[in-house]
């Protein structure tokens, strides 16, 4: 194992955390599920090969709180699809998840079309009834719908609710620092707009 990528990984981690802790306005995105931000190992294979926040991060009052350190293994869902998001592009190693409504979504859509930044939405309604049923089949089948639609993962995209499942927005990049820079700049841009 090359500790120096495993010293790098976690400590842009702590510094993309502080990013997020640092702004109240992020606070607002937090999903019912809560937030997690990952960073895999280059060429990761396996969840244990990426980063995560253990606990998730979550909203205590208006401020945004890591509930644990990161650690690898500490995320599973956006684990899962920062590894499928590499088979395709292995440079997009971080990711993020938020939360996602509709007119949120619409301002969005047009802040990124504005900032060119590729976005995308995965329709659940489509999810055969196979795939939806069988554990760890959903992420493989969304990645696929994305490259199905838009001939690329987008960095930007929502699924939409599927059954028992909330609808979240996840944000891509290559590193940690980098994806909650662009959370940041969303949750503040958004902010704005409703003054």
């Amino acid at each position: 194992m090359d500790y120096d990528e495993v010293d790098r990984v976690l400590g842009n981690l702590v510094r993309a955390v502080k990013i997020l802790e640092d702004c109240p306005e992020f606070a607002e995105l937090i999903p019912e599920v809560r937030t997690n931000i990952v960073y895999a190992l280059p060429n990761a294979k396996r969840i244990e090969e990426v980063a995560g926040i253990e606990g998730r991060i979550t909203r205590i009052g208006s401020k945004v709180r890591a509930c644990g350190y990161p650690a690898f293994g500490a995320s599973n869902h956006m684990a899962r699809i920062v590894l499928e998001v590499i088979r395709i592009d292995n440079r997009l190693r971080a990711g993020i998840n938020f939360a996602w409504n509709e007119k949120f979504a619409l301002w969005l859509k047009g802040w990124a079309e504005n900032q060119g930044i590729s976005f995308g939405y995965i329709d659940r309604s489509k999810e055969p009834e196979i795939v939806s049923k069988v554990e760890g089949a959903s992420i493989p089948w969304k990645i696929k719908f994305l490259l199905d639609r838009y001939g690329m993962v987008p960095r930007i995209f929502y699924e939409s609710a599927g059954l028992g499942k909330e609808p979240l927005f996840v944000v891509l990049g290559e590193d940690a620092v980098s994806v909650a820079t662009l959370a940041v700049r969303i949750a503040k841009e958004w902010r704005k707009t409703r003054k």
